[in-house]
């Protein structure tokens, strides 16, 4: 049976993620920004619904490398994010912009990291799902894993108070991504 995932966030929590997110993207050269939602998962008949509860904008210092193309979190907030999930007894919500793209799509790095960092999260969450969103100016795009940390399912949809919004989905439309040997 197919797994559908939707995300449900207050319309004042939306607004303050895309913003830190896309902060900057005026600059010349826009570098990308994370941030942590904190969401309550609950999954029956096929259908997980993440209700968004708390979030945490990374800030500049919260990375081991950060640059218009690239982030990667620092160890210490890795270990951190995760502790606090594991203290809301909530799923990990990842949060990241590519704001010089009009599309929205995971690169092939950042599929490489989160083919090492979901499994690991999963294992320390126990078994806790997983959702990661790309934001770029004009759309979004998101993945969970429901099932497994290495079963990526697409996100159905995002519901912002009574409006409900659609990923592009291009990173598993991809048709490299389908035929790539991944484990992902």
């Amino acid at each position: 049976m197919m797994s559908f995932a939707t995300l449900r966030i207050a319309p004042n929590l939306k607004s303050l993620i895309w913003s830190h997110l896309l902060l900057g993207q005026e600059e010349c050269e826009p570098i990308e920004q994370a941030a942590f939602g904190f969401a309550k998962a609950v999954s029956q008949n096929g259908q997980t619904t993440f209700d968004l509860v708390d979030w945490l904008p990374i800030p500049g210092s919260g990375f081991a490398h950060q640059s218009g193309y690239h982030i990667e979190l620092a160890d210490e907030t890795s270990a951190g994010l995760i502790k606090r999930a594991h203290n809301l007894q909530a799923s990990l919500v990842e949060f990241h912009s590519h704001p010089f793209s009009s599309r929205a799509e995971f690169s092939p790095s950042d599929l490489i990291g989160l083919e090492e960092f979901v499994p690991h999260v999963w294992w320390r969450l126990k078994g806790k799902p997983y959702l990661a969103l790309v934001v770029s100016p004009v759309q979004f795009d998101a993945i969970a894993w429901i099932t497994g940390p290495r079963s990526p399912t697409p996100l159905y949809e995002l519901q912002v108070g009574d409006i409900v919004l659609r990923p592009s989905g291009l990173t598993l439309q991809r048709e490299h991504f389908k035929n790539e040997k991944r484990t992902i």
